[in-house]
């Protein structure tokens, strides 16, 4: 049979068994050392969220440490204050976001919550054999970026001409980049990194953004845009405005207009702060919106306006001269328009029109006759021939024949 078999050849070879036996269950028993199977990894975390180092260490088990019967075990160490952390699966220091796990074979955890900016430094996990084993990595802890709003600008107001210094402070880890860059895209007047002389760029970089000689075409909102590679990214949105008086153009200063329809004047303005903006008569008298009159403004930038008065059906009595008026809290401006009354052009009568084919046909045979006239004499036949006016006045006929007369003298000589 062949269970007596198998139990004989145990029973023969019982060294063997015992050695199968030592080397599943008790490595250290042939004097394998613990070692490392990873080495343990630097982190870069942001502030705030948790850190785990993992830790992995073979033939631990069994290991005993010299002149002790304890068995080796795996501890927790900050580097840089020497100060022990945990041991195996417990805790020794006083802080509640610290814990360790182990998976009861041979990786061990060490787990920090809620990181913070003093829990950066270099982390040791250390095994107690003789001589000790051990192996670091450095945890980096990270800060978003983040506006000093007691440090920074707000709005700004600059007189046309002036300047204009422009602050934007922000904290974080690493240290955030600032740029400066316009909402609407446009360009900014500014000297650049490299030149005393100001440049139109898209972008200016650094903490301080300086404007000399602002023109309002220079007004609008500026972005401070923090960021240092950690998101997010934030900004602050800073109004700049440029005052000035108001200024008006007026596209048409004569406008024509036939009774019983409608006409519309306009006036650009330019003003800041913004304007108080209306329409007079010649003589002064204010014109309101209502049934005759509409009037109407078209915001185009920050500073400029268009403005629009449409008079309905005019009569005699709206003809004349009309004043756009634009004031602010630092002048007036005012723009004038003549309304005349344009009369409808009737078509003239067709009879006094002249036939385009008559007058090229009268010219082609002007041209013929002159080119005959320099190639020789010709007869009255050949005039007919050629479609010319043969009953012309005596005077003229005299002088014709003449000149024929004297070609042919001068073509037989």
């Amino acid at each position: 049979m062949h269970t007596p078999q198998t139990f004989s050849s145990i029973s023969t070879y019982p060294q063997l068994f015992y050695i199968l036996l030592l080397l599943l269950f008790n490595d250290a028993a042939f004097g394998f050392e613990p070692d490392f199977q990873y080495p343990l990894e630097n982190l870069t975390v942001p502030q705030g969220r948790d850190a785990i180092f993992t830790c992995v260490v073979n033939n631990l088990g069994g290991h005993r440490v010299s002149g002790d019967s304890a068995t080796a075990r795996v501890a927790w160490i900050k580097a840089d204050t020497k100060a022990i952390l945990a041991i195996h699966e417990s805790v020794i220091t006083n802080n509640a976001r610290l814990s360790v796990t182990h998976n009861d074979f041979n990786t061990w955890t060490l787990n920090i919550r809620n990181v913070k900016r003093e829990d950066r430094g270099q982390y040791m996990c250390q095994v107690n054999t003789d001589p000790m084993k051990m192996q670091t990595a450095y945890l980096e802890v990270v800060i978003p970026p983040d506006i000093v709003y007691e440090e920074t600008s707000g709005d700004m107001m600059v007189p046309e001409g002036g300047s204009a210094k422009l602050v934007c402070k922000a904290r974080g880890y690493p240290p955030p980049k600032i740029i400066w860059r316009r909402e609407d895209g446009g360009t900014i007047l500014a000297r650049g990194n490299h030149s005393s002389k100001r440049e139109k760029l898209l972008a200016v970089e650094g903490e301080v953004l300086s404007l000399t000689k602002v023109t309002r075409s220079e007004m609008g909102a500026y972005l401070c845009i923090a960021a240092n590679g950690v998101p997010p990214s934030v900004s602050k949105r800073m109004m700049l405005h440029v005052h000035f008086h108001p200024l008006i153009q007026v596209p048409n200063q004569l406008v024509g207009a036939p009774v019983n329809t409608d006409v519309t004047l306009q006036c650009h303005v330019e003003a800041s702060p913004k304007a108080i903006n209306y329409w007079t008569r010649e003589s002064g008298e204010m014109i309101i919106s209502n049934d005759k009159y509409l009037m109407t403004e078209i915001n185009n930038s920050y500073y400029s306006v268009q403005m629009k008065l449409t008079i309905r059906r005019i009569q005699k009595s709206d003809l004349g001269g009309y004043k756009c008026i634009s004031k602010n809290s630092i002048g007036d401006a005012e723009g004038n328009i003549r309304l005349y009354e344009m009369e409808l052009q009737e078509k003239e009568d067709s009879s006094q029109e002249y036939d385009p084919l008559e007058i090229n046909e009268e010219t082609e045979n002007t041209e013929k006759r002159l080119y005959n006239d320099f190639q020789g004499s010709s007869t009255v036949e050949e005039e007919s021939h050629l479609g010319l006016n043969v009953t012309e006045s005596s005077s003229k006929t005299i002088v014709k024949n003449v000149y024929l007369l004297f070609l042919a003298l001068l073509f037989q000589f």
